[in-house]
């Protein structure tokens, strides 16, 4: 009988380049990586909580809301060592069947989503598919510095809604078997299935513009959950 068990990880750095301490930024009526947990908290279907992070604010913070936090070493939060690498330290140390990315830059994540991906990876996984990652469909026009890539110009050019369709991987939910992270060396597999999601639902925090649109989206209500 499979191994149902599922460990959401949170990973949170205490060092943040691009936009300093991102991961516990105001967010809600708390921070990012509080108000992950508590989504997390009311997911159905999820075994255990870890905050991994190199951070004692951080990890304390995940001890507060009654989470277990591990202390990463520091090898696998200073970016000294590729990430596969780090996977194979999640792989090994980490319990549970399988594993489940929540990351806090992602906050309009909702509980619903994740339960909605959880009961959708398992059917997949019974299709064939060997993990699951949410993706948000996108048709834009793409240029390098030779030009168009996706689009002709003049005559043959055509509005967006009628080009190529694209994938954002939106990095909002990852959801793979624990033993396959070491295998890979990455959190999802070459067949995975995309679970499709909206434009607030993909939300990821990178920098400050993406920040700000954030909490103006939280602030709104979705007219079109992915449910």
């Amino acid at each position: 009988m499979m191994d149902t068990t599922i460990t959401a990880i949170i990973p949170v750095k205490g060092n943040s380049t691009r936009l300093p301490n991102k991961n516990i930024l105001p967010f809600a009526d708390t921070n990012l990586l509080v108000h992950k947990i508590r989504q997390l908290k009311e997911v159905k279907g999820i075994t255990e909580i870890i905050v991994s992070s190199d951070s004692d604010e951080m990890l304390q913070m995940g001890r507060d809301e009654g989470v277990t936090a591990i202390k990463r070493p520091v090898q696998y939060a200073d970016e000294s060592v590729p990430f596969g690498m780090f996977l194979e330290y999640i792989s090994d140390s980490m319990p549970g069947g399988h594993i489940l990315w929540a990351c806090a830059t992602s906050p309009l994540v909702e509980p619903y989503l994740y339960e909605k991906a959880i009961k959708t990876y398992f059917q997949k996984l019974g299709e064939g598919y060997d993990s699951l990652i949410t993706c948000s469909p996108y048709q834009t026009y793409l240029m390098d510095e030779k030009g168009p890539l996706n689009f002709s110009m003049g005559l043959a050019h055509k509005n967006s809604e009628q080009l190529p369709m694209l994938y954002h991987f939106t990095n909002g939910i990852n959801l793979a078997p624990r033993e396959k992270l070491k295998e890979w060396h990455y959190n999802y597999g070459p067949k995975a299935y995309r679970l499709l999601i909206n434009k607030r639902e993909a939300a990821d925090i990178d920098d400050i513009y993406d920040y700000e649109c954030a909490k103006a989206m939280y602030a709104m209500k979705d007219p079109n959950p992915s449910i």
